[in-house]
C-alpha cells in the first residue's frame, strides 16, 4: 500500500469521529432543548382570581389558590381552571302563582362564586351543571317564598310583614347548597322584573284604573268635607267680629250723640229765642223748595218770621 493511499484513510478517519463527535453534541443539545420544552410547558402560572385544578389520571390531587407559580408532573397530570371571582347567572324566567291566587312572571338573576373548588367538581363536575342546581334551588325558594305573599307585597317589598324578600331567598339558596356539598355560595339573588301574564295584564289594568279613581274621588269628597268646614268656620268668625264690631259701634255711636245733645242742650239754654230760630229755619229747609205753597194764619210763627216780626 502506498504512502498516498495511507494518509487518506487517516483522513476519511478522522472525519468520522469528527462527524461522530458533532452528532452526538447535536443530540444531546436537541434532548435539553426538549427536556427544557417539556419543564416549561409543566410550569402552570396561577393568576389573581382563580383556581388552578390539578388533575392525575382524571382524579384531583391538588388545587392552587394562591397567585404564583406551580408545576405538573409531565404526560401524567393536567391543569384546568376554574374562576375565583364572583359570577352572574341569569335565572330563566318563571310562571308562579302568589297567596291571593294571581299569576305572575319574576324574572331573576343570581351572583354567585365557587368557594370550595373540590366540594363544587365533585358534586357538581362542571360550571355548567353548577349553575344548573343553583337554578333549580333559586326557583324552588322563589316559589316556595313568593307563594306565601300577595301580589302587593312582591311588587311593593316595603309593604311585606317578612323582611327583605331578597335577603331571604339568598339565605334559604345557600343552605340548599351547602346541604348537598356543592362548594358554591350565592352573594345576591334579586328580582330584575315582575310581570303579568299577557291574558291577566288588561284586567289587572283596569282593577287599578278603578282603583285609583275610586281613591281619587275619596279624597276629592274629603276635600270638599274639609272645604265647607273651613267656610263655615270662616263664616262664623266673620259673624262674630262683625257683631262685635257693631256693637261696638252703636257703643261709640251712642256716647257720640249722647255727647252731642248735651253740647246741644248747653248751647241751646243759653239763648232760647236763638234756638226757636234754629229750629224754625230747620224746618223750612225741609218744607219748602222752589214749588211750595204755603197757607198761613197770621199769628203762626212762620208768618211773623217771613213778615219780618221776630217778637
Amino acid at each position: 500500500m502506498s504512502d498516498q493511499n495511507v494518509v487518506n484513510m487517516n483522513e476519511r478517519g478522522g472525519n468520522n469521529m469528527q462527524w461522530r463527535k458533532y452528532t452526538k453534541l447535536g443530540i444531546f443539545f436537541v434532548i435539553l432543548f426538549v427536556l427544557i420544552g417539556i419543564l416549561i410547558s409543566n410550569l402552570i402560572v396561577v393568576k389573581e382570581g382563580e383556581y388552578k385544578v390539578i388533575r392525575q389520571f382524571g382524579e384531583v390531587v391538588r388545587i392552587e389558590s394562591e397567585p404564583g407559580l406551580t408545576y405538573k408532573i409531565p404526560f401524567i397530570q393536567s391543569a384546568s381552571t376554574l374562576p375565583k371571582y364572583q359570577m352572574t347567572y341569569d335565572v330563566s324566567e318563571a310562571e308562579i302563582n302568589t297567596k291571593d291566587k294571581k299569576r305572575i312572571i319574576i324574572d331573576n338573576y343570581a351572583v354567585w362564586r365557587i368557594e370550595d373548588p373540590k366540594k363544587m367538581i365533585a358534586n357538581a363536575r362542571t360550571l355548567e351543571s353548577a349553575e344548573s342546581r343553583m337554578e333549580e334551588f333559586v326557583y324552588s325558594v322563589t316559589r316556595t317564598e313568593l307563594g306565601q305573599l300577595n301580589y302587593e307585597e312582591i311588587i311593593n317589598d316595603e309593604k311585606s310583614s317578612r323582611g327583605s324578600l331578597n335577603d331571604q331567598i339568598t339565605e334559604k339558596v345557600n343552605e340548599l347548597l351547602k346541604q348537598d356539598n356543592y362548594g358554591i355560595v350565592v352573594t345576591d339573588v334579586r328580582m330584575k322584573r315582575t310581570d303579568l301574564p299577557a291574558e291577566n295584564e288588561q284586567s289587572v289594568y283596569t282593577r287599578m284604573i278603578s282603583e285609583r279613581q275610586s281613591k281619587a274621588q275619596e279624597y276629592l269628597s274629603k276635600g270638599d268635607a274639609d272645604k265647607n268646614v273651613i267656610i263655615a268656620n270662616t263664616d262664623k268668625e266673620v259673624k262674630e267680629i262683625l257683631s262685635k264690631a257693631q256693637a261696638d259701634a252703636e257703643e261709640i255711636r251712642a256716647e257720640g250723640e249722647g255727647g252731642a245733645a248735651k253740647v246741644y242742650n248747653e248751647a241751646f239754654s243759653k239763648d232760647p229765642s236763638f234756638y226757636s230760630l234754629y229750629r224754625t229755619l230747620e224746618s223750612y229747609k225741609k218744607t219748602i223748595n222752589g214749588e211750595t205753597v204755603i197757607v198761613l194764619p197770621s199769628n203762626s210763627p212762620y208768618a211773623h218770621f217771613l213778615m219780618g216780626n221776630t217778637n
